[in-house]
């Protein structure tokens, strides 16, 4: 598969924005992600056009589900440029180095790396892979962008290869202080690779900051300049590479729409008619370590327990949004174990269970059912580098509130109107579970009209112009749209 038109964007991920089931017959069966990369990216393809490179899944390439890729990319308006890894080279990249090194450290879980010299190796020659697809489509290209943890040295490959388009990454996680970065034995590898891009794009100033004391720490002959600036520039080996701050996403608009549908406002009424008289408090989370998911069922349990009239009153809705790695299996257990404990403890026979566990996927309508529906929305992880649940919550719901962790990316954005809590300290949650539950309509009301004002204001569409604009001195505007697509921005 080549890229057939020049221009638009490269947009490099890990993963391909397609799920693909093959059957006995082998023959594939396709159908889009759900997730926060691809609902962000997917505006800027369909505006700009151009190629999305990533891992479709498999280790296998069919005549069949080649064809099916570029069936699939003609109905998005972009190309589909599949990655084919095997079951050895995706476990030393992708479970090995991505997420048993980057991910912990990442999320200062360092007592979860493993630092296999093994997967340092598998991460390199993964990387070479990708880096000739890019080398392959990216002639005319406007932008070559990169996203996430798993393809860092890409820049580096792709400009040994002789592509001369202009590159930028984003970073989707947190960026680790100095005092945590120096324990990775590649550290000097990896924020070289950093400076091979053009522009570099965090989540946060407290990510960007970090990323730059690194940088001042252990490569002091960079040179940095703008301190202040929204763009950093930093000088590096002749080359200049801009760094700067860029709070990802949703689509307000779409999600505010879709959410006032009559077929989702009917299944929220129905919910609440299923639960009468109850606040409902919602956790929507991949099952993932960083969530934190155990430490809220105790906060949650804790506030049950110092605010005994809040029984009967409340419900919470915990649905694990995804699990696609073997190793939380033993999270997952954690989990149903305390959700059993917690209502053997305080569920009445024939009637009130506190915790209704979801273990099964939702799908897009039900989920802004319930979005809508929640009186509360309980987005409380250990560390995160932006977290759009509580943006797609803000842009469904009119009169909710939001129980926000302080180490959430989306945190710097959302203090003045959620309620802030620190997820590691137990009874501090469930007094702002308490506070939620207990907050008179007007509140409520005020809180969440600031929230959505934020989530409107800068939106998918703001995100990604102010990244083109940074990158390339162009926003979407500049590209020539599909007649069918209507910007929504």
């Amino acid at each position: 598969m080549t890229l057939e038109r020049k221009g638009g964007l490269v947009v490099v991920a890990n993963r391909l924005p397609v799920s693909i089931r093959q059957g006995p017959d082998g023959r594939a069966t396709i159908r889009p992600s759900d997730g926060g990369l691809v609902a962000a990216l997917t505006p800027a393809l369909n505006h700009a056009g151009g190629t999305w490179i990533g891992w479709p899944g498999t280790g296998h390439s069919t005549p069949a589900l080649l064809a099916e890729l570029a069936a699939e990319g003609t109905r998005a308006g972009y190309t589909l440029e599949p990655v084919f890894l095997t079951a050895e080279e995706q476990q030393g990249f992708y479970a090995g180095f991505s997420n048993e090194v980057i991910w912990p450290l990442f999320h200062d879980l360092l007592a979860r790396c493993n630092f296999a010299p093994a997967y340092w190796d598998a991460y390199e020659a993964v990387t070479d892979r990708y880096a000739e697809r890019v080398a392959a489509v990216a002639e005319g290209a406007d932008l070559v962008w990169v996203h996430d943890y798993h393809l860092i040295r890409l820049g580096e490959r792709v400009r040994d290869l002789g592509v001369t388009a202009p590159l930028a990454f984003f970073l989707h996680i947190p960026f680790p202080a100095p005092d945590m970065f120096l324990r990775l034995p590649w550290r000097d590898q990896i924020l070289r690779a950093f400076l091979a891009f053009d522009l570099v794009g965090f989540q946060t100033p407290r990510d960007r900051r970090n990323f730059l004391d690194c940088l001042r720490q252990f490569l002091p002959a960079v040179t940095l300049s703008g301190r202040g600036q929204p763009v950093v520039r930093a000088l590096h080996e002749g080359r200049e590479v801009r760094i700067g701050r860029f709070p990802i996403g949703v689509d307000f608009r779409d999600l505010a729409t879709r959410s006032s549908a009559p077929g989702v406002v009917g299944r929220a009424r129905g919910l609440r008619n299923l639960l009468p008289d109850r606040q409902l408090l919602l956790g929507v989370d991949r099952l993932d370590y960083t969530k934190g998911i155990p430490e809220r069922l105790e906060a949650f349990a804790d506030a049950l327990t110092r605010y005994p009239e809040l029984r009967e009153r409340v419900t919470l809705i915990q649905v694990p949004s995804r699990d696609d790695l073997p190793e939380y299996a033993s999270l997952k257990q954690r989990i149903e174990n305390l959700v059993g404990e917690i209502n053997g403890r305080f569920t009445h026979p024939g009637g009130w269970v506190p915790i209704h566990y979801l273990y099964r996927r939702l799908e897009a309508g039900e989920l802004l059912a319930y979005y809508r529906a929640a009186d509360v929305a309980l987005v409380t992880p250990l560390k995160d580098g932006m977290n759009l649940v509580a943006k797609e919550y803000c842009a469904c719901s009119r009169s909710g509130v939001l129980v926000l962790s302080e180490f959430a990316g989306v945190a710097a954005e959302m203090h003045h109107a959620a309620l802030l809590v620190n997820p590691h300290a137990v009874r501090d949650v469930a007094d702002a579970i308490q506070q939620a539950c207990t907050m008179r309509p007007a509140d409520r009301q005020r809180r969440m009209r600031a929230l959505r004002r934020q989530v409107r204001r800068h939106d998918v569409y703001w995100w990604l112009d102010s990244f083109l604009r940074a990158a390339i001195m162009r926003d979407l505007s500049a590209f020539p749209q599909p007649p069918d697509h209507l910007h929504a921005g």
